[in-house]
């Protein structure tokens, strides 16, 4: 008997680290507040790169900022830094090193004020996925807001077209091809 292939937007067709990312993570509805702050975080170091890129440093940046665990990447110093600078495993930018390291600090703080990252994200696009209809935008009105949101707080690198691309991987806008399996999924918008 033959195993039917999956259909799947076509971005996620051209190899194997595009297509399991699709499939397991790519606009699954994400609640969790460290994983959207890591995504957040590994979005921004995309920035002007493609996102393949980021994928294949994935495991390397996770190891390099101690498994995006904020409360020890607000610990690192300028010793830190100049370690991640020389870290051929991860994209070497000081400002986007840096600004992960603020946004730790800003995490905490929202933590500590009794904000919940993930609520207050998601309570932006009224706590359910949205669907898309039509050509899939680079940004969107909600996308602007959010990014002012971040920006208010002290968060870099969280333009809107950024801010997008995490809403698109987060789940909380469904992107997916209409011909894709994810795209009537239960709970994806």
């Amino acid at each position: 008997m033959n195993k039917i292939p999956k259909s799947r937007c076509t971005w996620a067709e051209s190899n194997s680290l595009l297509r399991d990312y699709h499939d397991k993570e790519w606009g699954v509805p994400q609640h969790d507040s460290r994983a959207l702050w890591e995504l957040l975080m590994l979005e921004g170091f995309q920035a002007g790169l493609a996102w393949i890129i980021v994928l294949r440093k994935r495991d390397a940046f996770r190891k390099a900022f101690k498994g995006f665990e904020p409360s020890k990447v607000a610990r690192f110093r300028e010793a830190d830094v100049e370690r991640l600078l020389q870290n051929s495993g991860i994209i070497r930018s000081r400002a986007k090193i840096e600004a992960t390291i603020q946004a730790a600090h800003i995490y905490l703080q929202m933590q500590e004020a009794g904000e919940d990252f993930s609520a207050v994200l998601w309570g932006i696009v009224g706590g359910k996925p949205l669907r898309t209809q039509g050509p899939v935008p680079a940004t969107t009105p909600l996308a602007v807001e959010m990014s002012k949101q971040l920006k208010s707080r002290g968060f870099k690198f969280v333009g809107p077209v950024i801010v997008y691309a995490f809403m698109q991987a987060a789940g909380m806008v469904n992107d997916h091809s209409p011909s894709c399996f994810h795209r009537n999924a239960k709970g994806f918008g």
